[in-house]
């Protein structure tokens, strides 16, 4: 399975980090830590094990800035 942030879209609400907090964090400046301001994708590969989590970040982000491919 595969997660995609779009940093472009993404605003840190964190919201993800509350439904997935083994998959996303906020660094001390309170912005995604896997933010890297010279990338506009994030892509991770996720274990299935995670599926629940991964899709619950995805439906919780208020600017629906997270992508699930199976």
């Amino acid at each position: 399975m595969r997660v995609e942030v779009d940093l472009k879209k993404c605003q840190d609400h964190g919201q993800c980090v509350y439904a997935a907090p083994g998959l996303f964090a906020l660094d001390e400046q309170g912005r995604l830590s896997l933010r890297n301001e010279a990338t506009e994708l994030y892509a991770a590969e996720v274990d299935a094990a995670n599926a629940d989590e991964v899709h619950e970040a995805a439906e919780v982000c208020p600017l629906q800035a997270i992508t699930v491919h199976e």
